[in-house]
């Protein structure tokens, strides 16, 4: 009995060991993936102008003190808009809201969606059942539909969109995390602390979690894409973040009634939205490419 509990340490010993060695690797593979790299430049940049934005920002994103729908010059580098405000200040703080919706949405879903995956993939049986229909009953209505209709209901703010994006990304984070888990009960390591005694929370929080840890990062660098795309959606629909605070959803909307005056009041948000939302997609795939394992043989 000594011999077998021995051995059965010295599993999850070397199973420790084998992931710090893995995050380590996962870190160098991915600054050399080029895809990966630019992605994580954009990403960071964006957060660093976020973060800054009162000292990048030449003006206040609310002060109506210039000439209305200037076209981009030395003073405004992005022109202004319809009430003669800095398009490029409003541009600079709407990342805040950007950045801020997508990671709050995104981890309401981490939190809710993989509670869920891991109670279902652990325990399996009725209780699996059950968590799966509820989760394929909420995948049958179109993310987007759904989001509106939750965001409507619940009215018109940051805070509701939020929620709204939370909840309908909530069944893609407890389907993967749940065939996760499944496959993580068939390793060795499992049986092997359930041999030395070890209850079920102990065993949810030492070695199933660690060990769905890589595809739920790229999960949510993928979604963190969406959650800003749908950010948009929301403003630019009139159901998110609310005027005056700048939003490039908002901005676009605004932006329809003056597309034949002034362009760039359309380009500039309509870019930054791209553009970070390819940040996060490179970043993704990069991490996919790095932390996947079928990939790393080819």
């Amino acid at each position: 009995m000594t011999d077998i509990n021995l051995s059965d340490a010295s599993t999850l010993e070397s199973g420790r060991v084998a992931r710090q060695q893995r995050k380590w690797q996962s870190l160098r593979a991915l600054l050399r993936n080029p895809i990966g790299v630019i992605g994580l430049i954009i990403v960071v940049a964006t957060v660093f102008i976020a973060v800054f934005a009162p000292a990048i920002a030449p003006y206040s994103p609310s002060a109506i003190a210039f000439q209305r729908l200037q076209p981009p010059s030395m003073d405004h580098l992005m022109g202004t808009d319809e009430q003669g405000r800095d398009t490029f200040s409003r541009i600079v703080y709407g990342s805040r809201v950007s950045l801020q919706v997508g990671i709050i949405a995104v981890l309401i879903a981490l939190v809710v969606g993989g509670f869920l995956g891991v109670i279902a993939g652990y325990f399996g049986g009725r209780l699996d059942s059950f968590l799966m229909r509820v989760v394929d009953i909420l995948f049958a209505f179109p993310g987007l539909v759904l989001a509106i209709v939750i965001a409507g209901l619940l009215g018109p703010s940051r805070r509701n969109a939020m929620i709204a994006i939370g909840v309908v990304f909530a069944p893609a984070f407890a389907r993967v995390v749940r065939g996760t888990v499944l496959s993580v009960m068939s390793e060795p390591y499992i049986e092997a602390g359930k041999v030395v005694g070890s209850g079920n929370m102990r065993l949810i929080r030492l070695h199933v979690l660690p060990n769905i840890f890589a595809p739920l990062i790229v999960l949510v660098t993928v979604y963190l894409s969406s959650a800003i795309l749908s950010e948009a959606g929301l403003s630019f629909l009139g159901l998110g973040t609310q005027p005056p605070e700048p939003t490039w959803g908002g901005m676009l909307n605004v932006a329809r009634t003056y597309m034949e005056i002034l362009p760039s009041m359309a380009i500039f948000p309509g870019l930054a939205i791209a553009i970070l939302v390819l940040g996060f997609n490179f970043l993704g795939d990069g991490l996919r490419d790095v932390l996947d394992p079928r990939l790393r043989e080819r």
